[in-house]
């Protein structure tokens, strides 16, 4: 796997292209902002770890560029350590953020959760409800209009917390089978992580994100996906 990673100093650079490549990782790096937009053109990475105190382009500004045209899966590794920051780069476009200084095995843990990918058999479930309708082999959301279905985009992280809850319809799923399956830890020090994506993924599936219907908070134990109950018969 190709993971391309942008930051301003030299050591980490360093630190991280031997920790990683020594796992079987192809690493790619970039020193500043403009460059790291330049590499993901260029080598099409897997992974882009992505420090936001960068010159010749911030962060948040490579993370702005890069989703008006790409889903590469970015996981931020900045020292910025206050709760906005990082509502703002998950907000922007970012699918994990890891604060300086990090373990290498947490490290590790958020990019094994990062490209995951689950494959199944060609027959999984295509899930409608609402106006929505969800392709689990696909991976894709459209919503219906009246001027014709519409993509719904979601980041991988995002995806991998609505596949899990469409796999269990009706069931309750535990916070920590999510911090499990997402972020391959059973315990999160900031358990605002959950709250923020379900947010998210509330603004861009539900039609009252304030009230949702379909994916539902069970308060202090986790989340349920509350499917349509079937159609009454003819």
């Amino acid at each position: 796997m190709r993971i391309l990673i942008a930051d301003d100093d030299p050591q980490i650079l360093r630190a991280l292209r031997i920790t990683l490549g020594a796992r079987g990782y192809e690493i790619i790096t970039a020193h500043d902002g403009v460059s790291a937009l330049a590499a993901v053109v260029e080598y099409h990475p897997d992974l882009v770890m992505l420090d936001l105190g960068m010159p010749n382009l911030d962060g948040l500004t490579v993370i702005d560029s890069l989703r008006a045209w790409n889903s590469v899966p970015i996981l931020v590794v900045s020292g910025r350590s206050g709760a906005s920051d990082k509502v703002e780069a998950l907000d922007r476009g970012a699918d994990d953020y890891v604060t300086k200084p990090f373990s290498i095995d947490e490290l590790l843990a958020r990019i094994r959760a990062l490209t995951r990918r689950l494959s199944g058999p060609g027959d999984e479930p295509v899930i409608t409800f609402g106006d929505l309708t969800v392709d689990l082999p696909a991976k894709t959301v459209v919503r219906a209009g009246p001027a014709g279905p519409q993509p719904v985009r979601l980041t991988p992280t995002e995806w991998q917390i609505l596949e899990l809850l469409l796999r269990n319809p009706g069931k309750l799923v535990s916070r920590q089978a999510l911090y499990a399956e997402v972020w391959g830890q059973v315990r999160m020090t900031d358990t605002g992580y959950l709250r923020l994506y379900l947010a998210q993924l509330r603004k861009k599936l539900e039609a009252d994100p304030s009230h949702p219907r379909y994916l539902l908070t069970e308060a202090g134990m986790g989340y349920r996906f509350a499917p349509d109950p079937p159609a009454a018969p003819a």
